[in-house]
């Protein structure tokens, strides 16, 4: 008699490579549609499923959790951060999470230096230009931005993503400055300038990217005050979640010019974003696409695949396991 495969709910249409190993290993409910989930339309189209494949933004809250059919035991997040899933009352269910750690990180870091070279060199005031039909050919004053060849670069965050930025960034000769809960040991901070106190980074930063995790520390953690730190014509740029940034005061100091542009990939409340950056001309917007290539998205679902695989058919605890705190 052939065993039951588990089933599994994959709560997005991922990437055709993915969805064919999910319905290869498991009995498979797809999205093709690629339909968005509330929670009460999450907990019925879980039924009967042992787990769940999700992807950020997915309403994983504590109500859902709390309503999720007993059959559910894990859930593994197709991406990195895992703040749509409420980890401990996954764990009061004895449900397991895991997310998909080390794939992404080049093609975030490369987003990253899109974002700020996007933002320093006025890229989106010039292809609108041209897609405007009002580029009247070269003039001498034309567009001129920020230099980003030898500037500061000041990094909140420094893992996987933050050293990837830093590496690249080594090859513009950028000096870099970083703030994070440790310090690296030296192999791995390059000569880097660690500051225990981010705050303390903010007056050494020309440019200043966003590479930290979302966590109750880190909401709205570029507020006004910090956005006052930074000297006269610095450049912001997010590629980690738009929640770290207080909108208002990103978009006032975008405003007044304090800040000379912004480069942002992510964004509070996405896709609803505030109303105030669709007309700043100094800020290069990108609809998270961080980790938006084929290579990356492919291994991201694998990923999440090998720890639904070692879970659910396996009985081992999946590689990625992500912990209640």
């Amino acid at each position: 008699m052939t065993k039951r495969k588990p089933r599994v709910l994959a709560t997005r249409h991922f990437p055709p490579a993915v969805e064919a190993r999910l319905a290869a290993n498991f009995d498979a409910v797809l999205n093709p549609e690629d339909r968005l989930y509330d929670g009460p339309a999450l907990i019925k189209a879980t039924e009967g499923c042992a787990g769940i494949m999700c992807a950020a933004g997915d309403p994983l809250n504590a109500e859902t959790m709390a309503g999720l059919p007993a059959s559910v035991r894990i859930i593994a997040t197709f991406s990195v951060g895992y703040e749509h899933v409420d980890v401990g009352a996954a764990a009061k269910r004895n449900i397991a999470v895991s997310n998909t750690p080390d794939v992404l990180t080049d093609a975030t870091a490369d987003i990253a230096l899109l974002c700020m070279l996007g933002a320093a060199r006025r890229a989106h005031e010039g292809t609108t230009m041209l897609r405007t039909h009002n580029w009247v050919g070269w003039e001498p004053t034309q567009l001129m931005g920020t230099h980003v060849t030898g500037k500061r670069l000041g990094i909140l965050g420094m893992g996987r993503i933050g050293q990837a930025v830093a590496d690249r960034a080594r090859a513009f000769r950028m000096t870099i400055h970083y703030s994070n809960r440790t310090r690296l040991p030296p192999g791995l901070e390059k000569g880097a300038t660690f500051h225990a106190n981010a705050d303390d980074m903010l007056r050494h930063c020309d440019f200043l990217s966003i590479n930290a995790p979302m966590t109750p520390a880190t909401r709205k953690w570029v507020n006004a005050e910090r956005i006052a730190k930074l000297p006269k014509g610095a450049i912001v740029v997010n590629t980690a979640r738009g929640g770290v940034v207080d909108d208002e005061a990103l978009i006032a100091a975008l405003n007044s010019g304090h800040l000379a542009a912004a480069g942002i990939d992510v964004f509070d409340g996405e896709p609803k974003i505030h109303q105030g950056y669709y007309g700043l001309q100094n800020a290069f917007l990108l609809p998270h696409m961080g980790s938006a290539t084929t290579e990356t998205r492919n291994a991201m679902g694998f990923k999440a695949l090998d720890n639904l695989e070692a879970f659910l058919l396996k009985g081992e605890l999946p590689p990625d396991l992500v912990k209640a705190s």
